[in-house]
């Protein structure tokens, strides 16, 4: 199914589309290079053509020449690509790892990339921590299925607040425009995909600031007859997706709860090896990015997971229009996994390049 995000001016029938890739940091340049052939079998074999611009930013780049992500690169990147694709951003070298904030949240907050799509989707049974004696529990591997929206431009991680003596203050900035559109979003997309639920998330019987998540859901739903609208606390939410995790489709919150119910998403289905996200704004190129961290311990020893990273191209193939190309990706992926070939972090001994042989083999 089609897990494509509202509408885009680049998801056209163009003869070539234009991707940017920052490879980044740590293992980032390794499950990119790993994947960047895989996405180009499957693209090439449904007629979709895929130009590639590697840029140099990272921490290398940075320490080189104190460049994060300069003025004319951004334009470049709002203006004359389709996509951008990200490996994985960080790098102890760099104090405060400025670099990294820079790149990935400027690029979010200035081109506006306000929904965050992760999709958790569990692609074989023995990936899951919900089993007994081998076998998942009451589940099958279509069990655990479900997106969540995350708001990707306000809320904590804006930075905003101050230090009084010894206290630490963080403001939560939250607008209803903002909080609006991420939601409808999560609606719209519920609609279109044939889904009949979607659970919003805040703490707004602690937080009395998430009354305008409460105010916002409950009119945007109005306008959504036959879909169910449900809410559901955080720490609720977080507890039943442990318990009953099948029963969730949509789910959508903000910034912070939903950067932390995400990676716990990635957990039912594998960990952050198996995760995939994408930053958007209908209309604009996207940033598409595996979840994953830099992990620069493991960098050079070739052993990264490169499947969020393929998974990651899948989605951004769906997004610029293209289903078939990822669908066959995804469907590569589970004939790997079910093969057995496995990177170490998936409890296997394959290496970066044997998975990614794998799954290229089963374009």
């Amino acid at each position: 199914m089609s897990r494509t995000v509202g509408r885009s001016d680049r998801r056209t029938e163009k003869a070539t589309h234009r991707v940017a890739v920052i490879a980044g940091d740590g293992i980032g340049p390794e499950v990119i290079e790993a994947a960047i052939p895989i996405i180009e079998r499957a693209a090439g074999k449904h007629g979709v053509a895929l130009a590639w611009e590697r840029l140099p930013y990272g921490a290398d780049h940075y320490l080189k020449t104190g460049e994060t992500l300069p003025e004319k690169a951004f334009r470049k990147l709002r203006d004359d690509v389709d996509a951008i694709f990200l490996g994985a951003i960080g790098d102890p070298r760099v104090p405060g790892n400025e670099h990294a904030r820079d790149i990935l949240l400027g690029l979010r907050f200035k081109l506006d990339l306000y929904i965050n799509f992760r999709p958790v989707r569990l692609l074989h049974p023995d990936l899951t921590p919900l089993r007994s004696d081998g076998r998942t529990v009451g589940q099958s591997d279509r069990n655990i299925d479900f997106v969540i929206f995350r708001e990707n431009t306000e809320g904590v991680y804006l930075g905003r607040g101050r230090v009084e003596g010894q206290t630490y203050i963080a403001e939560e900035i939250n607008t209803a425009r903002g909080v609006e559109r991420i939601i409808r979003a999560a609606f719209e997309w519920a609609r279109t995909h044939g889904k009949t639920r979607v659970t919003m998330s805040d703490k707004s019987n602690a937080v009395p600031a998430h009354r305008v998540w409460q105010e916002q859901f409950k009119a945007v739903a109005a306008a959504h007859a036959g879909i169910e609208a449900e809410h559901r606390y955080v720490d609720a939410l977080a507890m039943d997706l442990v318990r009953k995790p099948e029963r969730f489709q949509v789910i959508v919150t903000n910034n912070l709860y939903g950067d932390i119910l995400s990676d716990l998403g990635a957990g039912l289905v594998g960990g952050l090896g198996f995760a995939a996200s994408a930053n958007l704004h209908p209309g604009r190129a996207g940033l598409f990015e595996p979840v994953h961290g830099s992990a620069p311990p493991l960098a050079g020893k070739g052993v990264a997971n490169p499947v969020a990273a393929v998974l990651t191209g899948a989605l951004m193939l769906e997004q610029l229009g293209h289903a078939e190309p990822a669908r066959a990706l995804e469907r590569a992926v589970k004939e790997t996994l079910a093969a057995g070939v496995r990177s170490p972090d998936a409890g296997g001994t394959a290496t970066t390049r044997d998975v990614a042989a794998a799954i290229i083999d089963r374009i």
